[in-house]
């Protein structure tokens, strides 16, 4: 017998919203239910991916071209749809991703400006319809953000970017989840970290649900 297809999960948020801690909690949790899981992230994930994640947050590459960020974003994603997210699924592994296509909407849409439309075509070429079953999606103020990021040592080349470019994802964010309430999970990012994990692992109610007994 073949295994059951798993499940693709997906964590979204601005800068200092919590994503790491989530992940590590979200991680052990899953992982003591016996369910294999595969932790990868946007951009990097596979050697392709890390190589354009260097270029995307490298502070020296402050003329890259919007447009050229978002084709950069949609290279990294392909290789990780065919090299890790659809293997894994096939094998019945779940997968953990930190940021997938919501973020391109977020960041290259909201806060570069680039057509939804672009992306949206782009989404269809390169995702071929791979979705996440469930988006985690942390938000919280951005001033409650870049606080909480600004001791994270030197900045890359997204989170020097003004407020005003982070009120823009965040807006971005907030779009993308209206429009699909069935897919997303809004979770206030201000609450404390148990908190936040407990919620999350909440929302994971239905999938864990569909679980072979």
């Amino acid at each position: 017998m073949t295994a059951p297809r798993g499940k693709f999960i997906s964590l979204e948020g601005g800068e200092g919203a919590g994503k790491s801690t989530l992940l590590a909690g979200l991680r052990g949790f899953l992982e003591n239910r016996g369910i294999r899981l595969v932790q990868t992230r946007e951009p990097g994930g596979t050697p392709v991916g890390e190589a354009v994640r260097a270029i995307v947050l490298d502070p020296m590459m402050h003329g890259l071209a919007a447009e050229t960020e978002l084709l950069l974003m949609f290279a990294s994603r392909a290789q990780l749809v065919r090299e890790v997210i659809e293997p894994a699924l096939a094998a019945g592994r779940w997968v953990l991703c930190d940021r997938y296509v919501d973020a391109s909407y977020a960041y290259q849409g909201g806060g570069r400006g680039q057509p939804l439309a672009r992306i949206a075509e782009l989404e269809r070429w390169v995702c071929a319809g791979m979705a996440p079953d469930l988006t985690l999606l942390l938000d919280l103020p951005v001033s409650a953000g870049r606080a909480r990021a600004a001791g994270r040592g030197e900045s890359d080349r997204i989170e020097i970017e003004a407020d005003a470019f982070f009120e823009r994802v965040r807006a971005g964010y907030r779009q993308r989840a209206a429009g699909e309430p069935r897919r997303f999970h809004v979770i206030d990012a201000s609450q404390p970290a148990a908190v936040v994990l407990l919620t999350a692992t909440q929302a994971l109610a239905t999938l864990l649900a569909e679980l072979p007994r």
